[in-house]
């Protein structure tokens, strides 16, 4: 553990370091396991890229894993603990993993994906503070793991590395990216990595709330604030009271959040809402989706204005920004580009278009990375009209003094609920049901997770067609369930030209009137 930290420990050994649905830990025992968990890391052999994968829910061992991993010198690769054996054994095996880490719910998943990939380590923890290993069979209890490791500070001087993180393409397979730099702190060694860590925006402010999943990059970053000795709240699944009581119990200051879970604490009834102190929140960062403009008002009028809204994506950190006060003045705007991002409005000749006039949103990176597929060229060149041009692949426009607003999307991702959906792979799955002949999968309005995806079906027998709920589950048995689609359409036709291809932005437009 760096210094600071464990001088925190020094200073008072019963003070809350980390905190789950399932218990306290001390920066005295964090300082332990954190040094054990990197010692173990760095005694092992694992490969040129030092990649390990965490498949497993949010909780404190999820956390300590992957900033063990952090100070072992190692890039951590976040699994989404909603995956499919086979789903998560092409991330494990595309990343090169050499080490999976894994609680209760994924070990027989992470089992899998370890055969499929060749791995001899798997490492899992369970909830009641036990190794409950005796029906996995090559598994490695957590605790019975760190108890081998040396409690000594781990050297300094190892290069830190930035996460994998894994984000779908239109074809269906994920594509691993780096956390980029406006994410990561880098430096040379460790001790600075943690120095600058300690100038990250929400460490100023005090106690964090983590409370969306930790494959996500923002509930990561978040976590990644305990190792420069900012004490950590994570919940499990989102529980809109229950995040209102941590907020109350720990006085949190910080937190990220999507609209969905704005969406859920303001369904509370009022006189919940009034049991909770919520007054220690600083800053709540608000990314994932854009969010619905009577539903920002009432979260500033009800916490204050402490949010901060970042518009961006995994691949390139936040590129808009804009906090209340501004938002206020510019209500449903995403902000304004930031450093080193420059926005722009282009029609589909690629040129650049005045203000309040609608076209595709591109963001000009000055340091000319732009977006980094290491395993993918073609996607990488794909997402780009020239080197360090970019796109997200947004409709928007820009007022006079520069605030984004988006208006609708020409790439065919789905946000719901903060999580990106890509139809393909759901469009996968349905054309091989016997009843379908076409199927096209779009995003729709949902009033709790902002937008959800809806199969448009062409039946192969007009007078027989297949019911919406055996589509459904027919999906959710080949696919992850949230990748697949909340309702069904019989249809006529998709649009499909000649060509073969679909016009989504046309078929979405009725349902977004």
């Amino acid at each position: 553990m760096p210094e600071f930290a464990a001088a925190l420990a020094a200073a008072d050994p019963t003070a809350v370091a980390l905190a789950d649905q399932y218990r306290d830990l001390t920066w005295t025992e964090v300082n332990d396991t954190l040094n054990r968990c990197a010692n173990l890391l760095l005694s092992m052999d694992l490969g040129p890229k030092r990649r390990i994968s965490i498949f497993a829910e949010n909780a404190g061992e999820t956390a300590l894993a992957h900033l063990g991993g952090l100070l072992a010198g190692c890039s951590t690769v976040p699994v989404n603990f909603h995956l499919t054996a086979e789903e998560a054994a092409y991330i494990v095996s595309d990343s090169e993993s050499q080490v999976i880490f894994c609680d209760e719910s994924t070990v027989s998943r992470a089992q899998h994906a370890a055969r499929e990939a060749g791995i001899k380590t798997v490492i899992m923890w369970s909830t009641d503070d036990t190794d409950n290993t005796d029906n996995t069979d090559g598994v490695d209890g957590w605790l019975e793991w760190l108890n081998t490791g040396s409690c000594e500070h781990p050297p300094m001087s190892t290069m830190p590395l930035p996460n994998l993180l894994y984000t779908s393409g239109t074809t269906g397979l994920p594509k691993g990216t780096d956390l980029p730099p406006t994410m990561f702190a880098g430096g040379d060694n460790m001790a600075e990595h943690l120095e600058t860590m300690k100038g990250h925006g929400l460490a100023r402010f005090g106690t964090h709330l983590v409370v969306g999943p930790m494959y996500h990059t923002g509930p990561l970053s978040g976590m990644r604030l305990l190792a420069a000795g900012v004490s950590s709240v994570i919940r499990g699944r989102f529980d809109a009271e229950a995040t209102l009581a941590a907020i109350d119990k720990y006085k949190t200051a910080s937190t990220v959040m999507v609209p969905t879970h704005f969406v859920r604490m303001l369904q509370l009834p009022d006189d919940i809402k009034a049991k909770y102190d919520v007054s220690s929140m600083k800053l709540i960062a608000h990314t994932g989706a854009k969010c619905p403009i009577d539903v920002k008002r009432q979260m500033i009028d009800w916490f204050g204005p402490v949010f901060s809204d970042s518009y961006g994506a995994s691949e390139v950190g936040t590129t808009c920004s804009i906090n209340s006060a501004e938002w206020l003045k510019h209500p449903g705007s995403v902000g304004k580009a930031i450093a080193p991002f420059t926005a722009m409005i282009l029609d589909d000749n690629n040129n650049e278009l005045p203000p309040n006039t609608e076209g595709r949103l591109y963001f000009k990176d000055q340091t000319g990375r732009g977006i980094v597929y290491p395993n993918d060229p073609q996607k990488t060149a794909a997402a780009h009209i020239a080197p360090g041009i970019f796109t997200l692949g947004e409709i928007a426009y820009m007022d006079d003094d520069g605030y984004v607003y988006l208006t609708d999307r020409f790439s065919d991702m789905v946000v719901s609920g903060g999580a990106n959906i890509y139809p393909a792979e759901a469009e996968l799955i349905l054309i091989d049901h016997p009843q379908i002949t076409d199927v096209a999968c779009i995003g729709v309005p949902d009033p709790d997770m902002g937008e959800s995806l809806k199969a448009l079906v062409i039946p192969a027998d007009a007078d027989n067609p297949p019911d919406a709920a055996a589509l459904i589950a027919w999906c959710k048995e080949r696919l992850t369930s949230y990748k697949c689609p909340r309702s069904v359409d019989i249809v006529d036709t998709v649009g499909r030209t000649t060509m073969g291809k679909i016009n989504k932005r046309k078929l979405r437009a009725p349902y977004w009137a």
